[in-house]
């Protein structure tokens, strides 16, 4: 349970922007390397377009995991779960970071800066990045969202 990812990929909107500049912090301070993908300003921005970047590097194998935020994260988890080989998860404290990375084997974590208390999130970002997947039983769960992805829907 310490095996901290290798290269991240962080971007927010306008509503997050702040709680991620404080984010970039925590990462420095557990030494994981980020690339921010933006925004770098409170300007009213489309997150959709920020998770899309997220999401395309990570499921492209750029980076290791991902991290959004937003008002309240789920925009931002809606938009990266839609491309193919993310698996984005709200967080809001501690046990669902866990738990997402344990059992889901998660690998974009999303924020509400809105809804999340500013002292809980860098224990989110902590328990997210230092836990692994668990596999085992949780496996084939995760081999059937896999397929699901696979499926075309009509």
């Amino acid at each position: 349970m310490n095996q901290m990812a290798k290269k991240i990929a962080i971007a927010a909107d306008h509503a997050g922007y702040e709680e991620k500049e404080r984010i970039k912090k925590t990462l420095d301070e557990l030494g994981v390397e980020y690339n921010d993908f933006g925004t770098v300003s409170s300007d009213s921005v489309d997150y959709p377009d920020y998770a899309r970047k997220v999401g395309e590097a990570v499921a492209k194998g750029e980076f290791d995991q991902g991290l959004l935020v937003c008002g309240s994260g789920t925009g931002m988890a809606i938009a990266a779960n839609k491309v193919r080989g993310v698996r984005a998860a709200v967080a809001w404290n501690e046990e669902t970071a866990r738990l997402a990375r344990q059992h889901n084997d998660a690998n974009v974590l999303s924020i509400g800066a809105r809804t999340t208390p500013e002292g809980e999130i860098p224990k989110i970002i902590n328990a997210w990045f230092t836990t692994d997947f668990e596999a085992g039983r949780h496996q084939k769960r995760v081999d059937k969202i896999a397929e699901i992805e696979k499926e075309e829907v009509s």
